[in-house]
């Protein structure tokens, strides 16, 4: 498919959406699970390229692995090799390749781990070479840096023979992720000292203990309904699978979206979404979440809510450089992303109506999320997405999901 053109809907939208697996519990789970020696059931796991992926190389004996472009699989794996003193080449796209990896492969070595670079300095392709046990069982790291880094050295300390105490500097970014990575952990037997007032984090040595895990669905893929709901001009949708006590982080988007216009209510199924007023503006630090700055960043601009954003300069380094994207496709809104304080503060404005001759085309820099986040602009006007496919990193199901709401078109 090259181009997905989206209608808007010429009736009340009323639907039910058996949303995808998480993949990020889910690249959890098989990590976990690839260190009790494969032992555990694991139930609902992730139809996501990224998952599929991380399921196919923890089964292959190929000397290299090749991640494609799903940052998570890369580092949680590089950490999961090296402690298994398994030889690899780890690689990627292009894209995967300018991704920074330096601070996982210095705490990887710091821990016994032989791992040389292939091209650059601090970036993928790495070779490892296998792991000698250095005695180290304390690493200093910063907290505002990737979390996936820190969930990748959480998992692999129990491994460890002595364990493994983190302490985390300066403001801790993504903690929900975290504790994600934490609570599963324990799910599998695991006991750990979260010290969140010293940001230290202490793992014991232990055996992960097998046992059946159930992925919850995707609160990420879940947000984009919440922005077809926001936009649409009437709508009611129940998102099944979804937990009140969710472990991720995006379930966020529930106490975001009421102020976008949407009210959630917990079902013994998932959740309904209903339309409710929105307000006039609204600030929100996306530290903890920083994958729901776009699809909250296109609700308010269609909606002619001024939203100030901080906490999402990790967007920076991720399937592409989210804030440039999101800066060039919100123009063709009529709206702007502008940076207010550099490298902090940035607002959502719009300026004028969309525009309707010619239809906008959005581009989506080969990231999963600025395709979904932009689709449901389809919910007010005719909107363009290339690329469509890219969808099948996160939500290979969501075009499908679409349609069941609104008309699109191969174009």
């Amino acid at each position: 498919m090259k181009s997905i053109l989206v209608h808007p809907p010429q009736q009340s939208i009323r639907a039910e959406i058996q949303l995808a697996a998480s993949k990020s519990e889910c690249n959890r789970a098989l990590i976990i699970n690839a260190l009790t020696g494969f032992q555990s059931e694991l139930t609902n796991i992730s139809e996501a390229r990224d998952s599929q992926t991380m399921l196919r190389l923890l089964n292959s004996d190929d000397a290299v692995a090749d991640v494609i472009d799903a940052g998570t699989t890369m580092r949680f794996l590089t950490a999961y090799f090296a402690v298994t003193n398994q030889k690899k080449t780890m690689t990627g796209t292009p894209r995967m390749c300018e991704r920074p990896i330096g601070i996982l492969v210095d705490a990887l070595r710091k821990l016994g781990a032989d791992i040389t670079y292939e091209k650059v300095e601090g970036y993928p392709p790495l070779q490892l070479n296998g792991f000698n046990y250095s005695g180290n069982n304390e690493l200093t790291m910063r907290g505002d840096v990737s979390s996936q880094y820190i969930s990748a050295l959480l998992m692999i300390a129990p491994q460890l023979p002595a364990g493994l105490k983190i302490k985390l500097e300066g403001e801790v970014g993504s903690r929900p992720y975290i504790e994600m990575t934490l609570n599963q952990m324990a799910h599998f037997g695991i006991e750990y000292i979260a010290d969140w007032e010293h940001n230290t984090l202490t793992i014991p040595a232990f055996k992960y203990q097998p046992k059946p895990y159930a992925i919850e669905s995707d609160w990420s893929g879940a947000s984009y309904w919440y922005s077809i709901v926001a936009l649409a001009k009437d709508a009611e949708v129940e998102l099944l699978g979804l937990k009140k006590n969710s472990l991720q982080g995006d379930s966020a988007i529930v106490d975001i979206m009421r102020h976008l216009g949407v009210e959630s209510v917990f079902t013994d199924r998932g959740v309904l979404l209903t339309k409710i007023p929105a307000k006039a503006s609204l600030g929100w630090d996306f530290t903890n979440c920083p994958d729901l700055a776009q699809t909250v960043a296109v609700v308010a601009a269609v909606k002619k809510i001024r939203l100030s954003l901080t906490g999402i300069e990790s967007l920076k380094i991720k399937e592409t450089d989210r804030v440039f994207a999101l800066q060039q496709e919100l123009k063709k809104l009529g709206s702007e992303l502008k940076e207010v304080e550099k490298d902090h503060l940035y607002e959502v404005t719009t300026l004028t109506d969309i525009p309707t001759d010619p239809i906008p085309s959005i581009h989506t820099y080969d990231d999963h999320r600025m395709a979904m986040a932009f689709a449901p602009v389809g919910m007010v006007s005719d909107i363009l997405i290339e690329e469509p496919g890219v969808v099948v990193k996160s939500y290979p199901g969501y075009w499908k999901d679409l349609a069941k709401v609104t008309t699109w078109e191969e174009v």
